[in-house]
Order: C-alpha cells, then structure tokens, then sequence
C-alpha cells in the first residue's frame, strides 16, 4: 500500500513580514497548511504587538502550530523586551549548571510570555577555533564535555516552562574560518577526528533534545559534495544513524549564501528532506517560499522523496508540537523581577580578568577608544555604541573619548595617548586586523573574547554587551565588583609588564 503525499506546508517553516500578521499573508498560511514559522528582529514590535502577533498566526496556521525564534542569549536575542539574557560562553565563565539551568528556564519563561513555542538554542558548537567569526561567546567554551553538560543543564530549565529546544550547529560549526551566512565553510576533518571533539555534546544530548539543527558545513572527509544539510552520509547515516537520534531534524535558513547560491532554497529543500531532515528553514520571498512548497510536491509525485518519509517527519513534528503547546503564558511582574535579578546574578558573575587588570584610578587621565556605532550583521543583534558606553566610565573624572568608524583596522598610532591611561573597549565581533601590535593599558573585550589575543594588555572580558553585562563591568571599573570567572576558551595575551 503506498503511503498518501504529505502536504508541504506541514514540512516547511516560512518567515515572514512586519510586526503584524497582514491579509494576504494570513491567506496563504491557511490555503498552503503552514505549519511553522520563525521571528527576527524585523517581526518584533512591541511586547503587546509580538503577543498579538504569535496569536494571529496560531489562528492562522491551527492546531499543531510551531513559532520559532532564536533566543540563545548574548548577541543573539530576538526579543529584547524580555530580560537580558548571558550568552552561553558567560555562563561557561561561571561553570554552574544549576546557574545555567535557571537561565534556561528564564529565557523559557519569557518566550511563552510572547507565545513562542521553540527555542533554536542552544548552541552547542564547542568554539576551538579562535578565528571563528560566527560563533565565539555563542558557544559553552572549548572543553566538549562541559559544553554538553552545560547546554544540557540549560534545556533542562527550558523544557521545564515547555519550550522545545533546538542543539546546532550539527555536527559541529566551532572550528571554521568562515560564517556561512557569507559563503560555504569547509571542516577537514576525519570522522575519528569529529568524534573526539565536535560530535561530543551532539552525542550526549540526543535523547534529551527536541531538535538538531543543522550546519551548511562541507565535512569532505565524510561528503565532499554536500553541506551537511544535504548530506545523507551526516544526517541520515551519522545523526540518525550512529547517534540513534530520531527526533525533529531542521535545516539552517536556506537562504543563507553557502546553500542559497549554489543549490536555491527549492533544490535544496528537497535534498534536505531527502538527507534525513523533517523540516527546510525557507525564508525568503513569497515566490521562493511557493517555489519551495512546489518542489516538495513535485519530489512525491516522481519519486524523488518517499511519502512514508515525509509521513515520518510530520509526525516527528506533530509530537513536537503537542508536546509544547503555544498558548501564551503571562509573565507576571515579581517573576518578571526575580528573571532580571537573575540574569544580573549570572553577567556578574560570568565577569572574568585575564592578565591581572587593575581598576584605574577615578581621578586618573583616561582615553577610551572604540567603535562609534556598531550595526547588527543579520545575525547578532546591533551592538552597544559609543554614545551608551559613556556611562561606563560616568564615575571618572577625566575622559577623553576616541569613536572609530572601524574598530577592527584600529592602528597603533591610535592607540597612542601621551601620558593618558588607554581603555580599549572591543564593542564589535570581528578580530583586530593589527593582530599582536596593539598595546594598551586596558581592554575591555564586551563582544568577542578572542580580541584578548590580539591586544597586549590586561582584561576584562564581560562575554557580551546587553544592559547587566555593561553594569556588571562599570562596577568593576569603579572598585565595586569583582570578576570571579574562569575562561573557557584558551584566551594567552601578551600582558602588558
């Protein structure tokens, strides 16, 4: 007997636009039975206006309805209204899984405030690589064991207020050189190799996980001609296979140029679903999101993908969803507080010096150099510019401020202040292009902790720039706080004598 086609629409997660569900858009979840769909920061108004939102596409897509977002923490938190959560490598800082398991459960909390029922985090590359441009505080750290112990501790926490959670990036995003929103990274590594390491947390947490993500990563030891989201050899063979992992499989956005420019999301979509994924990640226009669909039901009907298959996805992802119900849960204001106090709890303990940094004198001539705005880059959320770093240093006497258009091609001419005392404050991603010619009195990693290689002075590295991370650091700098945590990375600066 032959297994009866599988609509596409209850395979495929869509975005979509604006801050409001609009007619025609409404429409064509219902006429398509679109199940899924996942918010960035251009859908989120008003904490008023996303909860009236994720209602109006429950309505819209049914019962069985997913709402994704990416609410890692850190640099990568959609919903900023809710509280400032640590980025995974601040919580690597602290190393307390009771500590990570209440933030889980917070960020939790607050998504189904908002009516969002899964969580594409955590992200539990282990980051080995430090000219990684992508991932770097967004990982756990550099030890594979303690990554998988943390993130599991963190989606135990999330599981518990009922958001589904979503590992990535499989099998393993943390040693690239490239980010593959730009272009298509290649690992060079043997099976053997990736099982030491990467595939670590992928295999302690697979019975635990409700859903793996998967990474546009060519592994050509193991498939020289498809990304990993494509690549039967990885998901069929090594995720569902040797891991035994048989839950939700959902690619990263095929929109993404190391997929998007050389297969197109349709052919891609296809090839994802026939690789082992249940559900293609097909942002884009409404012409390639139809194109999608088109794809998927012409691949049942000549053969190309099996109906009992797709079957198997949709009830993966049927389960998925009863699992987690999406109706909105209020946040109430004292649960509300005690969130925020302890996310503030975590960025100050997370706070960590590397090279014995001494707090400057209040009284003492200081210039602090940085970068004067510092837009998002489609992945993490916009930066902390200059104007707002200024109250960082509100309790010091003599300042002088120097905004560069360019933080990263800073020389070490403009690191060179007469008989002041320079704070260099690296509020962006990227890795100084002057690598170890830049000397300083003090640095102030607040984005990327690997910058520390880059600068000889010592540091205080606060994992990330949100509102408690910044409060925590400016207690530091006035002789209020300590920074008790320990780097999970290998960070070796050259410390300034």
């Amino acid at each position: 007997m032959t297994a009866e086609p599988i609509e596409p629409g209850r395979l495929v997660m869509v975005d979509i636009e604006g801050t409001s569900l609009d007619a025609a858009t409404a429409a064509f979840l219902r006429r398509e039975r679109i199940r899924a769909v996942c918010l960035f920061r251009k859908n989120l108004g008003s904490e008023a206006e996303i909860r009236q939102l994720t209602s109006e596409l429950r309505q819209a897509m049914g019962e069985g309805a997913l709402i994704a977002m990416d609410q890692e923490g850190g640099s990568v938190a959609r919903a900023i209204c809710l509280p400032a959560a640590p980025a995974a490598m601040a919580l690597g800082a602290v190393g307390d899984e009771a500590l990570a398991e209440q933030v889980g459960a917070a960020i939790a909390r607050g998504l189904r405030h908002l009516g969002v029922n899964w969580n594409f985090a955590p992200v539990v590359d282990v980051n080995n690589n430090p000219a990684n441009p992508v991932i770097a505080e967004r990982s756990f750290g550099g030890d594979p064991h303690a990554v998988a112990r943390l993130a599991g501790a963190w989606m135990r926490g999330a599981a518990r207020e009922g958001v589904a959670c979503c590992i990535k990036h499989f099998p393993g995003h943390g040693d690239t050189h490239v980010d593959s929103h730009h272009a298509l990274p290649n690992v060079d590594k043997s099976l053997a190799a990736l099982r030491t390491l990467e595939l670590v947390p992928f295999a302690a947490l697979a019975q635990q996980a409700s859903a793996v993500m998967t990474a546009h990563i060519v592994y050509p030891q193991l498939d020289p001609e498809r990304p990993a989201t494509l690549s039967p050899v990885l998901l069929d063979g090594l995720l569902r296979g040797e891991l035994g992992y048989d839950g939700v499989v959902i690619t990263d956005a095929l929109m993404m140029k190391a997929v998007h420019e050389r297969f197109g999301p349709a052919r891609a979509a296809v090839l994802a679903l026939a690789a082992g994924a249940d559900m293609p990640l097909a942002q884009g226009s409404r012409d390639e999101q139809r194109a999608v669909l088109a794809a998927i039901g012409a691949a049942q009907r000549d053969g190309a993908l099996d109906p009992a298959r797709l079957a198997r996805s949709a009830a993966r992802l049927d389960a998925l969803a009863a699992r987690h119900p999406g109706a909105i849960r209020d946040l109430d204001a004292a649960q509300r507080a005690a969130d925020e106090a302890l996310m503030a709890h975590a960025h100050a303990r997370a706070l960590t010096a590397i090279g014995a940094p001494r707090p400057p004198a209040r009284d003492a001539r200081l210039c602090v150099v940085t970068q004067g705005s510092v837009p998002s880059d489609g992945v993490s959320e916009a930066g902390v510019d200059a104007a707002a770093l200024r109250a960082l240093f509100a309790g010091f006497a003599d300042v002088r401020f120097v905004e560069l258009a360019n933080l990263a091609a800073v020389t070490p001419e403009q690191l060179a202040s007469g008989d002041r005392q320079v704070v260099l404050v690296g509020n962006t991603r990227a890795r100084y292009a002057q690598g170890g010619r830049l000397a300083a009195d003090l640095h102030l990693p607040l984005w990327n902790p690997f910058q520390v290689l880059d600068v000889a002075a010592p540091a205080v590295v606060s994992w990330g720039f949100v509102p408690p991370a910044l409060q925590a650091l400016r207690a530091w700098l006035e002789g209020r706080g300590g920074a008790p945590g320990r780097a999970p990375v290998a960070l070796s600066p050259r410390d300034k004598p």
